[in-house]
């Protein structure tokens, strides 16, 4: 990271961070204190005896002011007693549960088994989306030059590209299969620089729905300069995970079903959707036309979340909760766009991309990159007999893959053979043999 880029990052942490200071009490957390009650009465009962740090650390609250009040109001209630002590002051403590809070706990863990961070309210976590918005990125064409200068990208693209990120709208990658539309994508989400708070999970109409996934959220590493853990005016609510910007990747698997709240029967709390746990980020359905619903069924599904940039998910009990959808989205697909959508669905997708096939100076620059890569010697004479006869004679199109994939069947050919792996008509005419089919 460029010292510019990590300054301005560090300037807008500290933004951020004043909108999630570290509650000083139960009524800070901006949720039922009755959840934190019950989440206190499970974490005991988990670990049978358990000290208040690790009960802080697992609920993610701190102890003064709010776990210590709640397990106040427990003890009170006659739940909850101590068990033991490590030493001297409250600090030191081990609680464990009572003939009655048993009873209790069990009650709980019938109607939700989460154990865990103590969730956010939605209205904070919609706040602190808007915070956080993808539509604060902005890149330039150096940014757009560096992240992409392992590929080989014309400057038309790059020129496209990089105005696509500045918009924070969706893009509609199309073209040949086997000419990088996904590595592109990839390539694109690094571009969503900067780190985002991810809340661990969230109350909404008093069931939790987590959504920090470790798959997905990957946690920062930056320190805190700023930071001082002592001053309690500085500390962070740490019910919230600082994470670079998400990407997630959805391919033929993706339901209607991966679009909603998923329910879990047996341990009764809620996984947050796919989009959800992307907000902040990219995501990117791949191979988009060939899941397991129509493209016009996702249009249907969309049509609010792409011009509003709000989604409404339905909780069991029939109630629609209103979250943020705000996220690049990418689709990206080899199918033709008018054999995949109507022209209401392409409006609302505002840069469409076409990734074309490489031309022959591309195509020779990805080889020459690949040669370099893989440990073989590359070879112009090679390089022009593999484009004359295989490519021109038979009129066959250029794919940004072949090279990669030719390599890699040279060096597998020539390993069998015992020979060094090379550029050769010898090699390449058998590799090119096994590795093309005509249709």
């Amino acid at each position: 990271m460029a010292i510019a880029d990590f300054n301005t990052n560090s300037i807008r942490m500290k933004q951020v961070e004043g909108l999630i200071p570290a509650p000083n009490n139960l009524a800070d957390t901006d949720i039922p204190v009755r959840l934190i009650g019950d989440l206190v009465l499970k974490a005991i009962h988990q670990y049978s005896i358990i000290s208040v740090s690790l009960l802080s650390d697992i609920i993610k609250l701190p102890f003064f002011g709010v776990i210590e009040a709640a397990l106040e109001t427990l003890r009170r209630a006659e739940l909850v007693e101590v068990g033991g002590s490590e030493g001297l002051g409250e600090m030191t403590y081990q609680w464990v549960l009572t003939a009655k809070g048993r009873e209790r706990a069990k009650e709980i863990l019938d109607h939700s088994t989460y154990v865990g961070p103590a969730p956010v309210s939605l209205e904070k976590y919609r706040r602190m989306v808007r915070a956080q918005t993808i539509n604060n990125i902005r890149v330039v064409p150096a940014q757009v030059k560096t992240v992409m200068a392992d590929m080989v990208v014309s400057d038309e693209m790059l020129e496209l590209i990089g105005p696509a990120v500045n918009t924070g709208q969706s893009i509609f990658l199309y073209g040949a299969a086997g000419n990088g539309k996904t590595f592109l994508s990839e390539h694109i989400a690094k571009l969503l620089s900067g780190d985002i708070f991810i809340p661990y999970a969230v109350e909404a109409d008093g069931f939790i729905i987590k959504v920090f996934d470790p798959n997905i959220h990957e946690t920062s590493g930056e320190p805190f300069s700023h930071f001082d853990p002592t001053n309690l005016e500085s500390r962070v609510d740490n019910r919230w995970a600082l994470c670079r910007r998400p990407v997630v990747v959805v391919g033929g698997e993706l339901t209607m079903n991966n679009l909603d709240l998923i329910y879990d029967d047996n341990f009764h709390f809620y996984e947050a959707p796919f989009q959800l746990k992307a907000n902040g980020g990219m995501f990117l359905i791949d191979d988009f036309g060939r899941q397991q619903m129509r493209p016009r069924d996702l249009l249907n599904r969309w049509i609010v979340p792409l011009e509003k940039r709000l989604d409404f998910l339905s909780l069991i009990n029939g109630k629609k909760i209103e979250v943020p959808f705000d996220e690049f989205i990418v689709f990206s697909t080899n199918l033709a766009p008018r054999d995949l959508v109507d022209e209401a669905f392409l409006r609302r997708i505002q840069n469409k991309i076409e990734v074309h096939n490489p031309t022959f100076d591309e195509y020779r620059e990805i080889m020459k990159r690949n040669c370099e890569l893989q440990g073989v010697p590359y070879n112009e004479d090679g390089m022009v007999y593999l484009l004359k006869e295989h490519y021109v004679k038979p009129k066959r199109e250029l794919r940004s893959c072949q090279p990669r994939d030719l390599l890699k069947q040279i060096i597998g050919i020539a390993a069998y053979q015992g020979v060094a792996p090379r550029l050769s008509r010898e090699l390449i005419d058998p590799a090119a043999a096994s590795y093309f089919v005509e249709l």
